[in-house]
């Protein structure tokens, strides 16, 4: 095993040599790339676009210190455990494997954060608009018109202008908004605007200045949640990886060389394999956790 692991990096050494640097760069990127437009779902193409239009995207260089670092503490954690180089290699290999994966979930949050930003916006502009205009579907044009909301919310009401003029009434345009965006916030504004234009109620105005403060007050709890979520996520990271450090205890009671010697047993192995991958896990969840439903009610 060892010998085709370093064959495999002679030939890797020799293929650079031969090339540029930059060469081997690109026919790395374009190879990812290729795979990730062949592979990758059209609704994270969307999400994975809104971040690089929203700047919040990773650079290549992020990226490589992400794969180096990725590889250095896998590596690093292996062979602190088994005191072996091909488990490190597989566990750095396999550290990096998880990288688009935690990309993949931090371009979820970002896309969330940016969702909800753009529902506070449409809320709070259509009740400001109702309060001049006195109709739904005015409300909905001046917001469509002012310029202050962007795709995909910007689209999906153009769309709902255009089913409450074929339509003839309100009632499917918001069915077909809520479904699409269903924050309390949202459905809450539409069901006080349902009344309104059904019941036809001559005094809105105080209904909808208690929607609107309902409104920055439930933007205000989201906003706070998340202030909550980075400060527990940093200590989360800290703690999961001093777990995998514990092992370093054992060996300091043991001494090295008897721990050394257990390692021959091939049940401690598995023991040591299953704390890997049970503080892998519990990572793994906290970051689906921390980047999942933010804006969320």
């Amino acid at each position: 095993m060892e010998l085709i692991i370093l064959l495999a990096i002679t030939i890797f050494v020799i293929t650079y040599r031969k090339n540029t640097g930059e060469n081997v760069y690109k026919f790395f990127v374009s190879q990812v790339s290729n795979m990730y437009e062949k592979y990758a779902p059209y609704s994270f193409k969307t999400v994975r676009e809104k971040t690089k239009e929203l700047g919040q995207e990773y650079t290549t260089k992020q990226y490589t210190i992400q794969v180096v670092l990725f590889a250095a503490i896998g590596g690093g954690i292996a062979y602190m455990y088994f005191y072996s180089i091909i488990w490190a290699l597989i566990y750095a290999c396999i550290a990096v494997a998880f990288i688009p994966y935690l990309a993949y979930l931090r371009c979820q949050r970002v896309y969330s954060e940016y969702i909800f930003e753009q529902i506070q916006v449409y809320t709070t502009n259509v009740i400001m608009e109702f309060n001049t205009t006195q109709s739904f579907v005015k409300s909905l044009e001046g917001v469509r018109d002012s310029g202050i909301l962007e795709n995909p919310v910007l689209d999906d009401v153009k769309t709902m202008i255009e089913m409450s003029y074929q339509n003839g009434t309100i009632d499917e345009s918001i069915e077909f908004f809520n479904s699409k965006y269903p924050y309390y916030m949202v459905k809450n504004m539409h069901q006080l605007f349902l009344q309104i234009t059904k019941e036809g109620a001559r005094d809105s105005g105080e209904s909808l200045e208690n929607m609107s403060m309902d409104i920055d007050a439930l933007v205000e709890g989201v906003y706070r949640d998340q202030m909550d979520r980075k400060n527990f996520h940093k200590r989360f990271i800290t703690f999961g990886l001093v777990l995998f450090f514990l092992v370093m205890v054992m060996q300091f009671l043991l001494g090295r060389e008897s721990y050394i010697e257990l390692l021959d047993l091939w049940y401690v192995k598995i023991i040591l394999h299953a704390i890997i991958i049970i503080n892998s896990y519990f990572l793994i969840t906290g970051e689906k956790y921390y980047n999942e439903d933010v804006g969320g009610e």
